[in-house]
């Protein structure tokens, strides 16, 4: 992705979705089922963030040192798989490691620095512009694709996303440890951080799902995406 850093003139080849939300709000189940739906690839932007941030700590990258991150940042290789969901950076696979409250609590960090962000947002502007992509994290529609062609914001109640994120965790074997906290400190940070804090699009989509089913949730976004871009034509 180095490529991508020296500008972001060209324009994107397809539709593209951004959805966006807080952490625990299930954006990623979300997002991978309306891309399936839709026959169009799915980028998880936070894993590259989660990534980052562990790529960074093993290299005993200063987080509180933005030159030292336009450093790191300068000759950083990022491979992210949009067939596989699979990301390195140096060779190192973190895929398999993106999950933990750790990686989370690294990237809610690293995401708070303007090079770091200026660093994933090219990469990840490249990838969108190839089209027919649902793209998800927390700026996606506000800072990565202003344009995007349509924008959903899925929110939930703090509770509520504290109890799925904590059921994800145990799913994938991990031991979930004061997710509630978590959850409200990494909120704090993405929302009063000055590089692209966490907020919705004025012309996003906002959609509740606390007393939502996944599916439900996912029939409501795809429906939405169809009367958007006329029912039948997704670009494909």
């Amino acid at each position: 992705f180095q490529s991508a850093r020296r500008g972001n003139d060209s324009v994107k080849k397809g539709p593209v979705i951004a959805i966006d939300g807080p952490g625990g709000v299930g954006k990623s189940s979300v997002s991978k089922r309306v891309a399936e739906a839709l026959g169009f690839k799915y980028i998880n932007t936070g894993a590259m963030y989660r990534a980052f941030g562990l790529a960074a700590k093993a290299s005993y990258v200063d987080f509180k040192d933005d030159l030292n991150l336009q450093d790191y940042c300068r000759d950083i290789d990022i491979n992210y798989s949009t067939d596989t969901g699979r990301i390195t950076i140096d060779g190192v696979d973190y895929t398999d490691n993106i999950g933990s409250d750790r990686a989370g609590e690294l990237a809610s960090k690293v995401a708070t620095q303007p090079s770091v962000r200026a660093c994933l947002s090219a990469c990840q502007r490249m990838m969108g512009e190839e089209g027919h992509v649902v793209m998800e994290g927390r700026d996606i529609g506000t800072v990565i694709f202003p344009d995007a062609d349509v924008k959903i914001y899925l929110d939930a109640a703090h509770e509520v996303r504290a109890e799925r994120r904590k059921d994800e965790l145990e799913k994938n074997g991990i031991e979930p440890s004061r997710v509630s906290d978590i959850l409200e400190a990494r909120d704090k940070r993405d929302a009063s951080r000055q590089a692209a804090p966490l907020k919705q699009a004025d012309d996003a989509v906002h959609i509740d799902t606390s007393s939502l089913t996944l599916d439900e949730v996912v029939k409501k976004v795809v429906q939405i995406i169809n009367e958007r871009l006329n029912v039948g034509n997704t670009g494909r």
